[in-house]
């Protein structure tokens, strides 16, 4: 039963990873990011529940969402700099790092 999990935490990270190298937009590539780091909580509250420690994967997926949170949070503050100084999210527009 074990194995379910894993394989469907290997495809939302590679659903996740397609989805950041795919995309040039920079919010498609956040959504990717957010999908791998779900693929991850997920495995580590699988391995958790099957190891029979529950409360293990639980604290550490907590710490992937507040992550997770934090990580919108500055990407979104970085994504309005962008988008006031180049006019777009394009990440392939972005050619300066100098405000």
């Amino acid at each position: 039963m074990l194995g379910f999990y894993l394989i469907i935490g290997t495809l939302l990270f590679l659903i996740g990873l397609y989805t950041c190298l795919s995309r040039v937009n920079a919010i498609g590539i956040l959504m990717g990011v957010e999908l791998m780091l779900n693929a991850c909580g997920l495995n580590f509250v699988a391995f958790s529940h099957f190891r029979g420690k529950l409360i293990d994967g639980h604290i550490m997926t907590l710490f992937i969402i507040v992550l997770a949170a934090s990580e919108v949070v500055a990407a979104l503050a970085i994504l309005m700099a962008i988008r006031k100084r180049f006019d777009s999210i394009d990440v392939t527009k972005v050619d300066t790092l100098k405000y």
